[in-house]
């Protein structure tokens, strides 16, 4: 059975640097579907400036038309803080023993694993593809990783990545990508600036930011 790779974030707001980063992965590990999975409560970062409810319909407009995309809320039906256990646990219970999952992370978000709720568990259910860009190449990232990670990765690191359609879980995959140096946070400044962030995310979704007034202080506002 080809993987389903599950992709989380806080999405606030999607931009292509995350499409581009599914859809490349998506399609060198030959995976069945990637599901974006957007947090409703994010548990590491302050609460978004916009509703749980525009993040997750502007996931939607992003991803729609792409067979190998799907969105799945499951976070959103849920209460309290959004951790990636309580949903690998899930999805693992409904893809059953076998499926190979893998969880989606850029570079970044992987170096800061250890400090994750219950991150030892999480191998227990899903392979991690580490996604990193040019300038960043994981040779590098040991020296970064504190000791507990390190080990993991030591003990854990795939050197044929396809070798996650071998076992449901467990390894350690790295991907390069595209160098996309596009964050959430460059767009919510842009936003906030009145400067347009067009070529940095779909249209739709900036037709959605620009319809409902997102990410846009009062000052600019009036100042319109």
């Amino acid at each position: 059975m080809a993987p389903i790779g599950i992709f989380g974030g806080t999405f606030d707001p999607i931009h292509y640097g995350h499409l581009r980063l599914a859809q490349e992965i998506a399609e060198s590990m030959r995976m069945a579907e990637v599901r974006f999975v957007p947090s409703a409560t994010p548990p590491h970062r302050a609460a978004p400036q916009v509703t749980s409810q525009q993040r997750l319909e502007m996931v939607r407009l992003a991803t729609a038309g792409n067979p190998l995309f799907t969105v799945d809320d499951r976070e959103f039906r849920r209460s309290g803080p959004g951790y990636t256990i309580d949903t690998l646990t899930e999805l693992r219970r409904e893809a059953g023993a076998m499926r190979p999952l893998c969880l989606l992370l850029g570079a970044d978000a992987f170096l800061e694993l250890a400090t994750w709720h219950r991150w030892h568990e999480l191998f227990g259910l899903a392979h991690l593809i580490v996604a990193h860009r040019p300038g960043f190449p994981p040779e590098s990232w040991p020296a970064r990783m504190p000791q507990p990670l390190a080990r993991e990765y030591q003990a854990r690191l795939l050197h044929q990545p396809f070798a996650v359609h071998l076992s449901p879980a467990g390894g350690i995959a790295t991907q390069a990508i595209a160098a996309l140096d596009i964050s959430g946070s460059m767009i919510r400044d842009s936003l906030t600036r009145g400067v347009s962030p067009r070529y940095l995310l779909p249209d739709p979704v900036l037709d959605y930011i620009r319809n409902h007034n997102l990410y846009v202080t009062q000052e600019v506002n009036e100042s319109r």
